[in-house]
């Protein structure tokens, strides 16, 4: 997967999320908290999803690369590099 198609995957699972959210002006490199009205549980199912997709693992630890969506793409690029869009 590209950087682009790694943020619209973000994007959807975003507005499963968090439907009633505006999305279109979101800044990639200020923290999802900041812009949207998320809550740890919220920043959970994003985790589970990814993990469910994809069938990755996100340790605890590197929860805090999730904050931006620049972060989420560049900690995921290199796991996601192999798969397919769609998958």
């Amino acid at each position: 997967m590209t950087s682009d198609q790694i943020r619209q995957v973000i994007l959807e699972i975003l507005e499963r999320i968090a439907p009633d959210e505006d999305l279109t002006d979101l800044d990639d490199v200020r923290p999802f908290r900041e812009q949207m009205e998320l809550d740890s549980m919220d920043f959970l199912d994003i985790v589970m999803e990814l993990r469910k997709m994809y069938r990755i693992q996100i340790p605890e630890e590197d929860y805090s690369n999730l904050n931006t969506m620049a972060g989420t793409v560049s900690y995921l690029l290199p796991r996601l590099k192999d798969v397919a869009v769609g998958a």
